[in-house]
């Protein structure tokens, strides 16, 4: 069951929205589909991006995957322990696994993302 506070792009990114911002992270299925990461590139304070713009990459034993921001905004804040324990991404990809925040510039892009319900439905018919 994948937490009902988020909301996941068809890329299997989440995001986690507090006020003008958003947590961005990869979702449970993604990194398992990927397998253990080793390394993630995370974007820089200030980047400011397009909805379904490449944020970053991620790379495991299985292969490197590019990373899509569901939403548009500027980059507040990344999770710089991701360079050192790329790990978390595996253990605790709606906790501690998180790879930025972003402040919103289109909010209304939210209400165009999957509820985790939807989701969860869409995972369903791509298997």
């Amino acid at each position: 069951m994948e937490p009902s506070d988020l909301r996941f792009h068809k890329e299997h990114e989440w995001v986690r929205v507090e006020g003008q911002h958003a947590t961005i992270g990869i979702s449970n299925f993604a990194q398992d589909a990927l397998g253990d990461v080793v390394f993630i590139e995370v974007p820089k304070v200030g980047t400011v991006f397009e909805v379904e713009q490449e944020l970053g990459e991620v790379e495991s034993t299985k292969a490197t995957s590019t990373i899509y921001t569901p939403v548009s905004g500027k980059v507040l804040q990344v999770n710089e322990e991701l360079d050192e324990h790329p790990e978390l991404l595996n253990k605790d990809p709606y906790g501690k696994g998180w790879i930025a925040v972003l402040e919103l510039s289109t909010p209304a892009e939210i209400e165009q993302l999957m509820t985790a319900e939807q989701y969860e439905e869409f995972l369903k018919s791509q298997s």
